[in-house]
């Protein structure tokens, strides 16, 4: 399997250069991933295909979902690839490199889990500052114009917010300039975790289900619910900010009653 990779890595660094590979390379990834992965969430909705485990009832118009994809195309154009072309002297600055030989996994490992702890803590205090009475109404409602997200919203944001909380997510890789390989995993993980957060669906298989302290769906789109002044939940990907902090009080009691109705409905049958 290393094999392969190094072979594939090599055909990349033959064909393309540093710079190509690292701004043009990392937003063609970035905008497979992110529309293959949220896409599909369009189409459920539309279909009504698996609503049991759809969070809430309302659905979005078409129209709604069109409007998003459009200013996603806008956004991703003309701010996510100006500031990957920006930045790439700070991250080349800063030690990263696509030549061989490749990270070993350990190194990659130990990367990603420091990405994941930075980006939670960054994430976490930003996004409460958004939820400040004057910002939210100039900056980050634009992100709750969708009450009912599914994946795609994750991204739809204003501009001066993606470049806020776009921070928590570039910070970690621009302190330790790690090799691209990794920065690519790195990104394919963060936009995978946020669109199924924003998904609007809780699976059996819902990796909420299975690792501790992770937000997931269920947690995030309770955010979204609510008015900004009473929403909490404001965490990333895993959650112990926000159960340090206490602002997810509202969230830990509404799941303490269903799970109390639960268990009554099914005393009664």
């Amino acid at each position: 399997m290393a094999s392969i990779v190094e072979s594939a890595w090599q055909y990349l660094i033959t064909h393309f250069n540093d710079f190509q590979l690292a701004c043009l390379g990392s937003f063609f990834l970035h905008e497979s991933v992110f529309f293959l992965s949220g896409l599909p969430f369009i189409y459920l909705e539309r279909a009504g295909w698996l609503n049991k485990y759809k969070i809430q009832t309302k659905n979005n118009s078409p129209a709604a979902q069109e409007k998003c994809i459009t200013r996603l195309l806008l956004y991703h154009f003309g701010v996510n690839l100006p500031v990957m072309i920006l930045s790439y002297p700070v991250f080349k600055f800063m030690g990263m490199r696509s030549s061989l030989p490749l990270p070993s996994w350990k190194v990659v490992l130990s990367q990603i889990i420091f990405y994941f702890i930075l980006e939670d803590f960054v994430f976490y205090w930003g996004h409460r500052i958004l939820h400040t009475k004057w910002l939210y109404k100039h900056v980050h409602s634009v992100h709750h114009e969708y009450a009912t997200p599914f994946g795609l919203t994750s991204e739809y944001a204003h501009p001066a917010e993606i470049l806020f909380l776009g921070f928590a997510t570039i910070i970690g890789p621009a302190i330790t300039g790690p090799h691209l390989m990794t920065l690519w995993l790195w990104m394919v993980l963060r936009v995978l975790e946020t669109v199924e957060a924003h998904c609007g669906y809780h699976f059996p298989w819902s990796l909420s289900n299975f690792i501790p302290l992770y937000g997931g769906a269920d947690f995030h789109d309770y955010h979204h619910r609510l008015l900004y002044t009473k929403s909490g939940n404001y965490s990333s990907t895993f959650v112990y900010m926000d159960w340090i902090f206490g602002t997810d009080k509202g969230y830990r009691k509404l799941k303490a009653l269903k799970s109390s109705d639960d268990e009554d409905d099914n005393k009664q049958t």
